[in-house]
């Protein structure tokens, strides 16, 4: 009986000091910035997923003169025409959607109506039949593959997704770290994938198997970690959400948005955060989060290749002196604030002490 207690309390002051070391600084050294380096094309084709096919084309748009077009801005009166132009064509995919999503390349097929999303996560098939909105994740990396914005063909053909683009790689810009630039490694590409393969949803909760196999949640499971709530309801789907002092901490440094956002209705907003710390894991926040793996080896294929990560939020420093006392910084693509927070009468007390803006 002895060894049982004996063994209890070494768990449990093992698993303690797991997350103590998981969650806690043990040096005075945030975590700084690191630049992924750039993809091959051999590289790229060698690690593609298994579902996507890429042929080559003997005409195509180029990338430099695709991107050079879309990045054109013309403050006359015709541009303000096509900017109405293209509001009035997707304004069905704008009430279905919301602010969710980039469209393009409408495509109607019989009474279904197809287009092309894109948000901070990546590119995305939507749908609209009978009247409802589905979205599908393509798994195509945009810091490898980009997408042209003009499509001289539909992007649904013969059972398959299909749209042309080229294979680019990461170009860095000097003195603003996590800030990315793109230049073609290889243009006139075509990128197909079947619809069947694209559509499938294998436990029915709503997100597609490429999503859920992208960013870590269990495509054979509605409820990915079982706190009762189905995953495409689920505005933490893949930990549970708990309640203690250092998980308040970290959702009150979760992004505000506007009160009048309805996040239980926007399935495909997400933040992504990097971060083992189970305080972190357990927020309960009021739009929807996915967390990926520090160590890279750990994430998904998706995530390790592409920059999906928009802000972070450091483990946490103790102070020496004071135990209410602790230290944490936040860092987005142009900011980093660093804030001196300290436990008193159940509340956080929350300073800014330093801040760098790019």
């Amino acid at each position: 009986m002895k060894y049982v207690y004996l063994l209890i309390f070494t768990l449990l002051i093992s698993c303690s000091k797991n997350t103590e070391e998981k969650c806690f600084l043990t040096d005075n050294v945030f975590e700084s910035y690191v630049e992924k380096k750039s993809y091959s094309v051999k590289q790229i084709l060698s690690d593609k997923p298994d579902y996507l096919e890429i042929r080559d084309m003997k005409e195509y748009r180029t990338f430099k003169k695709d991107s050079t077009e879309a990045h054109t801005y013309d403050e006359t009166a015709q541009s303000e025409k096509k900017w109405k132009a293209h509001a009035e064509e997707f304004k069905m995919f704008q009430e279905k959607f919301s602010d969710q999503f980039e469209f393009s390349d409408k495509q109607q097929a019989n009474n279904i109506l197809y287009a092309l999303g894109r948000n901070n996560l990546g590119y995305w098939l939507l749908k609209i039949e009978d009247n409802k909105p589905f979205a599908y994740f393509l798994g195509i990396s945009f810091s490898h593959y980009y997408i042209n914005k003009i499509q001289d063909n539909p992007i649904i053909k013969n059972d398959f997704f299909q749209v042309e683009g080229s294979l680019v790689k990461i170009v860095k810009v000097p003195g603003l770290p996590g800030y990315d630039d793109y230049s073609a490694i290889e243009d006139g590409k075509l990128f197909k994938i079947s619809l069947k393969d694209l559509m499938k949803d294998s436990d029915h909760d709503g997100y597609n198997d490429i999503f859920e196999s992208s960013f870590g949640l269990n495509p054979n499971s509605k409820d990915t970690d079982r706190d009762g709530i189905n995953d495409f309801d689920d505005l933490n789907p893949m930990y549970k959400s708990e309640k203690n002092k250092f998980t308040q901490l970290y959702e009150m440094l979760l992004p505000n948005y506007q009160e009048s956002l309805n996040f239980k209705k926007l399935h495909y907003f997400f933040e992504v955060y990097k971060s083992d710390c189970d305080y972190f894991h357990q927020i309960d926040p009021e739009s929807r989060v996915l967390f990926a793996p520090e160590n890279e080896r750990k994430q998904t294929y998706y995530i390790q290749m592409t920059d999906v990560i928009g802000e972070s939020i450091s483990k946490i420093k103790k102070d020496n002196k004071d135990p209410d006392q602790f230290y944490i910084y936040k860092a987005g693509s142009s900011y980093t604030n660093d804030y001196s927070v300290q436990y008193k009468n159940g509340k956080w007390l929350i300073k800014i002490v330093g801040q760098t803006v790019i």
